[in-house]
């Protein structure tokens, strides 16, 4: 069976420069995600939409410049995250994967499941002292409409965002992508209409996804009659967790020393299991003991 090609985000600007977009094709990614976190449909929908705002978002920052989006509501689904860098690196989590709606209330239902709460987000970027953070309240759960309110009340943007996740019968990710639309300052007041005209005109985008349409299908349908000029951005999407055995063990030399001696004295490793990518990560009793050295020795300047 040959393997899958990579997919990559496509960026355009409008000719006349009254907006720019970006498209992604993000199929791959969000299968490797519930692959790994074994997520029913409605935690795969959360995650994944959240993964593909922000591999869009990401892809209007710059190099080695990321953006988290946290979701945390009073619904049963409590909380979903993403994360993306400039560079097509991309991962997501809830803590609760396997979450089963009735169907009766929309098997689904975004909303329904992450209910009332805010929507945060955050960005940064290298040698940076502080990360830009800002937080809105959710207005549908659905993703598209949250990131689009959140880029006008935290950047005055007016944007369309669409995403769109879509599983099979039997749960299983078929297709996944979306496309950000952002106007620039100073463009025509009928434009955002427009495109709106466009929007409400289309297919499903998941649906055309999953038919093969593709990236350009996707632009075709959104951004119809207009003018585009596509933008370098030459890295593959992937699924990158940054988690590291050294990680965990800055995490245990957090505890302080009374911890890391008890877990010595009761002959117990660390173990500890990413939430993300599920890899599972051990420091040994002679680790430990080093950890435990550093810890008494206390900081060197």
């Amino acid at each position: 069976m040959a393997q899958e090609q990579k997919s990559r985000v496509h960026r355009y600007v409008a000719q006349d420069l009254s907006f720019r977009a970006a498209v992604v094709d993000a199929t791959l990614v969000v299968r490797e995600m519930q692959a790994i976190q074994n997520t029913y449909p409605i935690a795969t929908m959360a995650v994944g939409r959240s993964m593909v705002a922000a591999v869009l978002m990401a892809s209007h920052l710059k190099h080695r410049q990321q953006v988290s989006l946290y979701f945390r509501g009073d619904g049963p689904l409590e909380m979903f995250f993403a994360e993306a860098n400039f560079e097509g690196e991309v991962r997501g989590y809830t803590p609760h994967p396997h979450l089963e709606i009735h169907k009766k209330l929309g098997a689904t239902n975004l909303g329904i499941a992450i209910g009332k709460g805010l929507l945060t987000v955050v960005r940064t970027a290298p040698h940076q002292k502080h990360a830009q953070r800002g937080t809105v309240e959710i207005q549908t759960g659905e993703v598209g409409d949250d990131v689009a309110y959140y880029l006008l009340q935290s950047h005055q943007i007016q944007s369309i965002v669409s995403l769109g996740v879509k599983v099979n019968a039997f749960g299983y990710v078929e297709s996944a992508g979306g496309i950000i639309i952002e106007l620039m300052p100073g463009a025509p007041e009928d434009l955002i209409k427009k495109l709106e005209k466009n929007f409400a005109k289309r297919g499903s985008l998941s649906e055309s996804l999953a038919e093969g349409g593709g990236v350009e299908a996707i632009r075709d349908l959104y951004l119809k009659g207009f003018q585009l000029q596509e933008l370098e951005h030459p890295y593959d999407l992937e699924y990158k967790c940054r988690c590291s055995k050294e990680r965990l063990a800055n995490a245990l030399m957090l505890l302080g020393h009374v911890d890391v001696e008890k877990m010595i004295e009761d002959n117990e490793p660390a173990n500890a299991k990413c939430e993300f990518c599920g890899r599972q990560y051990v420091v040994e009793i002679d680790e430990l003991r080093e950890l435990l050295d550093k810890l008494r020795a206390g900081p060197t300047h």
